[in-house]
Formats: structure tokens, sequence, C-alpha cells
């Protein structure tokens, strides 16, 4: 079972029986709202995740993911939820302050 919870979104928790799935795929199909300017492609970042807990459950990183941190627009606690997939358990993220939507309400 795979399992995401939301920190800054009132603690919203996201349970799947799939067996791996993108994190913004999962999300999305929760309808809950996602910023992914580029189309889910990897082009951007406005689909960053910080991942507080359970970084060792998602996929590795990829070559895109590698380029934004080479960047300096991905840190070491943060993924694309365009590019990870979860592949076990849970993991703990927040919405990036600058990737909020201005019509969604967010906790701290």
């Amino acid at each position: 079972m795979l399992k995401i919870i939301i920190q800054n979104l009132f603690h919203k928790e996201i349970v799947s029986t799939l067996e791996e799935c993108k994190v913004i795929d999962l999300i999305h199909q929760n309808h809950i709202d996602w910023m992914h300017a580029c189309g889910k492609k990897g082009r951007c970042t406005t689909c960053k995740i910080i991942v507080l807990e359970g970084m060792s459950n998602l996929s590795p990183i990829t070559e895109r993911e590698e380029f934004f941190k080479g960047i300096g627009r991905l840190t070491s606690h943060e993924r694309l939820s365009c590019q990870a997939k979860l592949t076990n358990g849970e993991i703990l993220v927040r919405v990036a302050e600058e990737n909020k939507f201005p019509h969604m309400l967010y906790s701290e």
C-alpha cells in the first residue's frame, strides 16, 4: 500500500493499492489541485514536493531532477512529483511556498 501525507494541506492523506505510481498522478487521482506548468514532462519545477520523511520510498532521482539540482532549482530534500514514483510505504511532503495556488487554503 502506498501513502502520501501532505503536511501543509491539513495533513491530507492519500492511500493507494497500486504497486508504484508517480507522486503527481496519485495526487491528481485524489482530486487535489497540484501545479504542473510543463504538463508533467519534467521541464520545470512547479510540481516539486518538499520531502520531509520517506525519501527512500521514492524511485531514484531522474536525469531531469539531477539537471535542476545542478542549477540550484531543487535541493536534496526536494523532488519533482512528475518524475518521482512512490514505490512502497509512505512519504510526508509539503507544497513549496512558491508553488501554492491562490485559490486553495493551506495549513502550516
